[in-house]
């Protein structure tokens, strides 16, 4: 994946932009690709989860933890630090084992997990057929739209 199109889309994000365009796309959008489509959407899903920003409250500054810890010591396996850290970005395709777990398990790429994944998705996948109201209102959408334009 390279993190280039992370950066891309982290800095406008960061602006204040509201649209991140281009996932699954390469080579300038001439090739399309699911298993990038994959990867882009985690990436979008962690610049999105960063942009929310920090919150600040008593329990985010953990000032009872500090003080139940004390200076010096350990806060990284406290409970209260590990829930913080599992609402963290929740990857599903980057791999954050340790070398020997991630060997353990196959040793595969996010490329290949995500491509594995959107094979999966695309043979099991089956979305809920829309409500025949809406079904009726697109076609009707679609039908003024041809006449609009000469070519029903």
């Amino acid at each position: 994946m390279g993190h280039e199109k992370t950066l891309t889309a982290m800095i406008p994000a960061l602006a204040g932009a509201n649209m991140i365009y281009g996932l699954g796309m390469l080579e300038s959008g001439i090739t399309f690709d699911y298993g990038q489509l994959l990867l882009d959407c985690e990436m979008a899903r962690m610049i999105k989860f960063t942009i929310q920003g920090v919150t600040v409250n008593d329990y985010t500054l953990a000032v009872d933890v500090i003080k139940e810890i004390g200076p010096g010591r350990d806060f990284l396996i406290h409970p209260h630090t590990m829930e913080g850290m599992r609402k963290q970005s929740k990857p599903e395709l980057i791999d954050r084992n340790m070398r020997m777990a991630w060997e353990e398990e196959g040793a595969t790429t996010a490329y290949e997990r995500a491509v594995k994944k959107a094979k999966w998705i695309l043979e099991n996948h089956r979305p809920e057929p829309l409500p025949g109201e809406v079904l009726a209102k697109i076609r009707s959408i679609v039908v003024e739209t041809e006449k609009e334009m000469g070519i029903s």
